[in-house]
């Protein structure tokens, strides 16, 4: 099976292009994530043939686990499309099928090779049977307690295609115990499909900072999806404006988002290496 490593701001992903089920995908996602015993990777993206867009993505997580959506996934599949010369090519951008619906992606770069993509991550949803998240609160959920051991946790529920749950701290983000709690939100009966947990703090009005724990993947140096949702909820809080730039341990992403329509993330993509999987 030949494949492409990639990442976006250190969120890396092992693509390979498919036809449907030739594999154990979940199996095979597990062994080649590893990273002592594998390629090494935060996931395992599947670029597909699509009857209803340009292409179509699919992504399990390290666990065998298979996500709606992925912010950063989705700029690389982007990235290695348009790069490998496909006939969509020329259009410098791309419409992508996913489990969060069909996505559209801009590309942006230098002779002839795509740097950053700029993708349309749908609209946020904020209703509880949508996240979900077992409340009768009435939507936006914003400030919804949780205890988890000692900590006291504020969330904000948002989906993006796939579950979020944001908590604020007015104290850098690295400080907090993000690999003691995140386990325990991603698996509390609260989220009944699991959910993506992110720790932010606002900086100003169009910048902030962010840590993730990724549902069946853990930490990450970035997550796409996590920075739409933390934006949102911040938005939606009254703290930001309508352009914020998110700093993750892996880089910075830009987000839109006018409080109505459509989110856009815009980031990075840039390829490690390829190979042969023989396994």
């Amino acid at each position: 099976m030949q494949f492409t490593k990639m990442h976006g701001t250190g969120n890396d992903f092992v693509l390979t292009r498919a036809q449907g089920d030739e594999h154990d995908w979940p199996a095979l996602a597990e062994r080649i994530c590893d990273r002592h015993y594998g390629i090494g990777a935060d996931g395992l993206i599947l670029i597909l043939p699509s009857s209803q867009a340009d292409v179509r993505m699919r992504i399990f997580n390290p666990d065998g686990s298979e996500a709606e959506m992925c912010g950063n996934g989705i700029r690389c599949l982007v990235k290695e499309a348009l790069d490998t010369g496909e006939g969509y090519a020329s259009k410098g951008q791309i419409t992508v099928e996913t489990g969060a619906g069909i996505l559209t992606a801009e590309a942006k770069g230098a002779n002839g090779s795509v740097e950053a993509v700029r993708v349309s991550m749908g609209r946020p949803h904020f209703e509880p049977q949508a996240v979900p998240v077992a409340t009768e609160a009435e939507p936006p959920i914003k400030d919804l307690p949780l205890l988890v051991g000692n900590h006291g946790l504020r969330l904000t529920c948002v989906s993006m295609g796939n579950p979020h749950a944001v908590h604020f701290v007015d104290h850098d983000v690295s400080e907090f115990p993000l690999e003691e709690v995140g386990p325990k939100v991603e698996h509390h009966r609260l989220f009944p499909q699991r959910v993506n947990f992110e720790v932010a703090r606002v900086l100003d009005r169009n910048a902030m900072e962010l840590r993730v724990w990724e549902r069946g993947a853990g930490l990450t140096l970035a997550c796409g999806t996590g920075a739409c949702a933390a934006m949102v909820a911040a938005y939606i809080n009254g703290d930001v404006d309508n352009i914020v730039d998110i700093t993750l341990p892996g880089g910075p992403l830009r987000i839109e988002w006018d409080g109505a329509g459509e989110v856009y993330l815009t980031g990075p993509a840039q390829r490690v290496f390829s190979g042969e999987w023989l396994q």
